[in-house]
């Protein structure tokens, strides 16, 4: 049976999430996980939906892939599918020619999981390592400590306080309470926990968001953020075990976050909230 290439609609979307769920599994290569859509979600459902890329065969989807920006494609595979040989070598072709409406011309990145075949299928055609992430994981099968920390769950009526601790946290963000509330709209929110934690003087001084994968599985935080003014002061890792403790009540297996490996900061914040590193992972590069 060919293997179709297919942009969902709206409608498709729930589809798309219930596979993500199912794919994970603890001991997975680091991969799109249903928060990482949930997280995308802020920009609205039709540009989710115009993000989302399926491959299937029979009426089985067998990959997704979420273009994160419009030259970096995050892919994933069915976990039975990773070393399918008619699978990887369609992804290679629709992934490198610009004209499937994949991946635009110039410089791209591709995110796809350790170990599949199409990573090395495009490491022969030329495509190159890049910027290596590091991946963290803590186990959720002990009782959580107390983060030492105001934690609260932030609702509808906390979205400005999130978005407000996100704009301080991130540079670039342009996270409001309107994205809060069209990213609470979308269905992978429904396993997920937005977090803030305050200081001793009831300043809001750091934000995370969780999302669980369902019982038994992966959960993953995207995004965390210490507000600028109110850093070095341990409320990252405070927060990264807050957030361990959210996905541990939803149900999760283990708590998962990936970083930049040149985040050296970040990565030594996981590992005191007890978080244990993992081997680092690259994106695939092509273009000048």
């Amino acid at each position: 049976m060919a293997i179709v290439l297919e942009r969902p609609e709206v409608d498709g979307l729930s589809e798309v999430v219930g596979a993500l769920r199912e794919w994970q599994y603890d001991g997975a290569p680091m991969q799109l996980h249903p928060g990482d859509l949930g997280w995308f979600w802020r920009s609205g459902a039709e540009a989710t939906a115009a993000a989302v890329r399926t491959w299937s065969r029979d009426g089985r989807m067998l990959a997704v892939g979420l273009l994160d920006s419009p030259g970096l494609l995050r892919l994933t595979i069915a976990p039975d599918a990773q070393r399918d040989e008619a699978l990887a070598r369609q992804l290679a072709v629709d992934v490198t020619e610009p004209a499937r409406g994949v991946l635009p011309e110039g410089r791209v990145s591709i995110d796809t999981p350790s170990g599949a075949l199409v990573q090395e299928l495009l490491l022969a055609d030329g495509w190159n390592a890049a910027e290596p992430w590091t991946p963290l994981r803590r186990d959720l099968t002990e009782p959580v400590a107390d983060p030492g920390l105001r934690i609260e769950v932030a609702g509808p009526e906390q979205a400005h306080v999130f978005a407000a601790v996100q704009r301080a946290a991130l540079d670039r963000s342009r996270f409001t309470a309107e994205r809060w509330h069209a990213m609470a709209a979308g269905s992978p929110y429904a396993d997920a926990r937005c977090l803030v934690a305050y200081d001793d003087r009831g300043n809001a001084v750091a934000g995370v968001i969780v999302w669980s994968a369902g019982p038994g599985r992966p959960g993953v935080l995207e995004p965390m953020g210490v507000h600028r003014e109110h850093r070095r002061h341990g409320y990252g890792a405070a927060i990264s075990v807050a957030a361990a403790a959210a996905l541990q009540e939803l149900g999760s297996s283990s708590a998962l976050v990936c970083t930049p490996s040149s985040n050296v900061a970040a990565v030594a914040t996981y590992k005191s909230a007890g978080f244990q590193q993992r081997a680092v992972v690259r994106d695939l590069c092509r273009g000048a």
